[in-house]
């Protein structure tokens, strides 16, 4: 018989820093602290709590606690979205694979094919439907699918280990304060919290989607070079010589010399192999 772990690929997932460890504020560094110092996953709010259907906002009758593993992914997980926690915003500026990655829960196939289930799970099966996050999913119109989901942080999230409502207040009142006096220095006009809350959530969802769209230009690239690297090389050169001649002008070329022009398609052939076969520069 197959046992339970033999499927868990990670059994002990631990959340990393990621490279160029940003300085964090004072209230983050004390909510992960502790959050680390007790066991969320076994916080009594999880078993006086009673998580909801999130499409018919019926209760969902649980009967057991949190199993271990997924459990383990829940430590590790409370301590990365407060890593990426925006006070002012109560957004998590990260998104679920960027979480998933951090917290080592990600796998990939014999076919390189990464999986971020564990981490999805984790959110949409419980944190999601206990009340300690909400998700927001956003129609991106020009590729034709959802962007990465927002996913917010209720208060009910800091209760997990024990910080309460008034000290999220608090924190939110320090941090927009903090907001204000550089804006006020660069001769903008302070901000309220309703305000800051929807300029923030705004420049997220604007990063999302310029990072969404630079990536797909990449990978549609990195396809068309792919595709001109797989032909002979002495075919791959004629082809970018002949696509180099349609874009300059009779004069420029007369200027450039054969010289120049073999110069231009050695450039060209080396920076679509490199393209070729290279991933993404964030990975």
């Amino acid at each position: 018989m197959t046992s339970r772990k033999s499927y868990i690929y990670n059994i002990n997932p631990i959340f990393q820093t990621p490279k160029g460890n940003k300085r964090r504020p004072a209230f983050i560094c004390y909510a992960m602290k502790k959050a680390s110092e007790i066991d969320v996953a076994r916080s009594a709010l999880n078993y006086v709590i009673q998580p909801k259907n999130l499409k018919t906002g019926l209760f969902i009758k649980r009967y057991r606690r949190l199993n271990e593993h997924r459990a383990r992914a829940m430590r590790a997980m409370v301590l990365a979205m407060l890593y990426h926690f925006n006070i002012s915003s109560d957004l998590v500026q990260a998104s679920v694979e960027q979480l998933s990655d951090e917290c080592h829960l990600s796998t990939l196939s014999a076919l390189g094919n990464k999986s971020i289930t564990r981490a999805s799970r984790l959110i949409t099966h419980f944190l999601e439907p206990m009340g300690y996050v909400t998700c927001q999913k956003i129609w991106d119109k020009v590729l034709g699918n959802y962007m990465p989901k927002i996913i917010t942080l209720t208060p009910l999230f800091f209760m997990l280990f024990g910080i309460s409502k008034e000290q999220l207040k608090n924190a939110k009142k320090q941090q927009l304060g903090w907001i204000n006096k550089n804006r006020i220095s660069k001769g903008y006009k302070p901000l309220n919290i309703i305000e800051a809350k929807r300029k923030i959530k705004d420049n997220q969802i604007k990063n999302i989607f310029k990072y969404r769209i630079s990536k797909h230009t990449f990978y549609k690239k990195r396809k068309n070079a792919q595709r001109l690297i797989a032909l002979d090389e002495k075919e791959a050169r004629q082809t970018i010589l002949r696509a180099l001649v349609s874009q300059y002008s009779i004069r420029e070329l007369t200027n450039m010399g054969p010289q120049g022009l073999k110069k231009q398609v050695n450039i060209s052939y080396f920076y679509l192999r490199k393209i070729a076969n290279n991933p993404y520069p964030d990975n």
